[in-house]
């Protein structure tokens, strides 16, 4: 996950600890939610949903994508979503987000909300296609380069069903 972050300028840049310890249980409770999307030895890809499949029984060549979100109270913030640069505009970034957003209501949590910044079009267009709506604005909250945050938020309904548009 690490490497695959590190080849995305634009995705939040966290160190080896910060990813370590999203595999540990926490003693305040808080509950994480991560997923990844590899390509195994045979070249199949594998999604969110084998993600509790064992790795033994099939070697990972490469991650191609990955999401991270944190539950807070009755909402889930979205952290991290990355996909591998060679693999993009092939709906892997959709299938994660649709992945969390039924999560999200499984949980019956009320909405779910992020940060991207301000340059990142693509996945600005990616939360709006989901529902999103723009909620608000962090002036030159990231560095290198310096510039805005624009938050998000999606108020969930309870079906069980992805949004209409993904």
């Amino acid at each position: 996950m690490l490497d695959l972050e590190r080849q995305c300028p634009a995705a939040a840049h966290w160190s080896p600890q910060h990813y370590d310890d999203l595999f540990c249980t926490r003693e305040d409770g808080a509950r994480r939610f991560v997923l990844v999307l590899d390509e195994s030895a045979e070249g199949s890809e594998r999604g969110p949903e084998s993600q509790l499949e064992s790795s033994s029984s099939r070697a990972v060549l490469r991650t191609l994508g990955f999401l991270i979100a944190h539950h807070v109270h009755s909402e889930w913030e979205l952290e991290n979503l990355v996909v591998a640069p060679a693999f993009r505009r092939r709906g892997l970034a959709t299938r994660l987000l649709t992945a969390l957003l039924l999560h999200a209501r499984e949980t019956n949590s009320q909405s779910v909300f992020l940060e991207v910044r301000e340059s990142n079009q693509e996945a600005r267009a990616l939360y709006i296609r989901a529902g999103f709506e723009e909620s608000g604005r962090r002036r030159l909250y990231y560095t290198n380069p310096q510039e805005d945050a624009v938050q998000y938020s999606l108020v969930l309904t309870h079906r069980l069903t992805s949004h209409p548009s993904l």
